[in-house]
């Protein structure tokens, strides 16, 4: 068992960022409040937040529980980032479909001529499981050095049960090697194999007969995904799934509405998901529907970026009608290969006009409900968790203002530094 995490006194925040409040998702207006306290103090003990107020008020206590002292010398403190959709378990990158897409093919036509998620698939075939570790881990110190303290990770690159499978080995490997946090996400349907060409139902079955029940068994993973969308699965299709991970108690996610309208968002919608992911095709109808729902819109513009759409999801329509908003990188390797937070909050900013405190929210606390963890993370709080980074700025607006810079200093899980720059 690994020794109780030391008690930490960080100290002489300029900006304090709480993101304290109701136990609700943020809406509306209430994605503006940051519950900023100005020279900011925050004391953990063991993996648990134990205070958080002004310096002066903290410093006895710290001093009394022997803590370790951080000067954070007039830096902004905050939560860590919660990254609530990513495929970060691949082998491999996907290069030349970025080269192909820049000389003017489509994803489908790259796809179409052997690249996309089926290259990727090949390569997750060859792969060990060590061989998916390996790449993973450097990835996951990227994302501590960047102020993730969270990672959701979907499978979806074996397209059979076997390669499945030993996707979320890997994932249950690195929950045991990583210091951040990892959710995992059966992705049951993401392309349609060409070795089942004209038989999608069944494929369906498949996912819903073997593969979801085996891995509700081996309690590897948490909830269920399938890309609905043009090109991938039908609404009907997803249904199916995303039913049968009810039934073993995975909870629902959904990619929505990436490609074109179909219908996903209603689906989600239905059946209880805990979020819909992309949503850059939704109606007014849909935007109304999803401000009623408990269902988490997660807005993902890295892909747009990378893919060089004009046409980002419609944040502020979301915002004003009163949905809950997140936001999360999409790492992967075709369509959004960054891990960096702080990029999509800029781009957010930028591209879907949502401004400094909404983009931060949306990545803390709303990310945190959106994976069912927001008892204890995407907050300081006491009694919550001690995921926290240290950013190099003075104001929190300088984060998404400094667009691709990487201004984490240091990066605090469960109690534990895990990120430090010297």
């Amino acid at each position: 068992m690994s020794p109780v995490a030391r008690a930490l006194f960080l100290r002489n925040a300029e900006q304090l960022l709480t993101l304290a409040g109701r136990p609700i998702p943020r809406r509306g207006s209430d994605l503006s409040y940051l519950g900023i306290v100005r020279d900011g103090a925050v004391l953990t003990r063991g993996v648990e937040i134990l205070r958080v107020g002004r310096t002066r008020e903290l410093k006895d206590e710290a001093r009394q529980l022997k803590a370790r002292v951080i000067d954070c010398r007039g830096r902004v403190v905050m939560p860590g980032f919660v990254d609530s959709h990513t495929h970060l378990v691949f082998a491999g990158s996907r290069v030349e479909d970025f080269e192909q897409h820049i000389q003017g093919k489509s994803y489908e036509q790259i796809a179409q001529t052997g690249g996309g998620i089926g290259y990727t698939a090949r390569l997750i075939r060859q792969s060990t499981v060590a061989g998916l570790v390996d790449q993973a881990r450097q990835f996951l110190r990227q994302f501590a050095a960047h102020g993730t303290t969270t990672v959701e990770v979907k499978t979806g690159y074996g397209l059979d049960v076997r390669n499945e499978m030993k996707t979320l080995e890997a994932i249950r490997r690195l929950s045991r090697l990583s210091p951040l946090e990892l959710v995992p996400t059966v992705l049951a349907a993401h392309t349609l194999p060409r070795d089942f060409a004209g038989r999608r139902s069944a494929y369906v079955n498949l996912m819903a007969k073997r593969l979801i029940p085996l891995v509700a068994r081996k309690k590897l993973a948490e909830f269920v995904d399938c890309f609905c969308d043009r090109g991938a699965f039908a609404v009907d299709e997803c249904r199916t799934l995303l039913a049968q991970g009810i039934r073993y108690d995975l909870t629902p996610r959904l990619h929505a509405e990436q490609l074109s309208r179909t219908g996903a968002a209603r689906l989600a919608i239905e059946l209880g998901a805990a979020s819909a992911d992309h949503l850059d095709h939704l109606t007014r109808a849909d935007i109304r529907a999803l401000a009623r729902a408990n269902v988490v819109a997660t807005l993902l513009p890295g892909s747009n970026f990378h893919l060089g759409l004009a046409h980002y999801a419609p944040a502020r329509e979301l915002i004003e009608a009163g949905a809950a908003v997140a936001l999360a990188t999409d790492f992967n390797p075709g369509t959004s290969p960054t891990l960096n937070m702080q990029f999509i909050l800029s781009l957010a900013c930028a591209q879907m006009r949502m401004t400094p405190a909404e983009v931060i929210s949306a990545a803390t606390i709303n990310g945190a409900y959106s994976l069912r963890r927001a008892d204890r993370l995407g907050s300081l709080e006491p009694g919550k968790q001690a995921d926290l980074i240290v950013m190099a700025v003075d104001d929190y607006r300088k984060i998404p203002y400094y667009f691709a810079w990487n201004h984490c200093v240091m990066t605090v899980k469960r109690g534990r530094i895990v990120f430090e720059k010297k």
